[in-house]
């Protein structure tokens, strides 16, 4: 199983991203280790969904980062 996730950051704005373990990918992200979040914490999971392959989770990880899939995110997710 693969997951897509959906951060909500300090600052307000969303990070998506995925992996095969969302809590420890999670840890990581509250430790501190990952450069994109490192400066927003405190870090709130807000969203995720398991998928059946990497390249599924992918996908989908990718249509959030466009705009039709933020709106889609802002509606539907959060």
């Amino acid at each position: 199983m693969y997951y897509v996730y959906l951060l909500k950051l300090s600052n307000g704005d969303f990070y998506t991203g995925s992996t095969p373990d969302v809590k420890v990918r999670f840890r990581e992200h509250e430790n501190g280790t990952c450069f994109s979040t490192r400066n927003f914490r405190p870090l709130e999971l807000v969203w995720f969904c398991a998928f059946p392959s990497m390249l599924s989770a992918r996908r989908f990880e990718v249509y959030l980062k466009t705009g039709s899939g933020q709106a889609f995110r802002n509606k539907r997710l959060v």
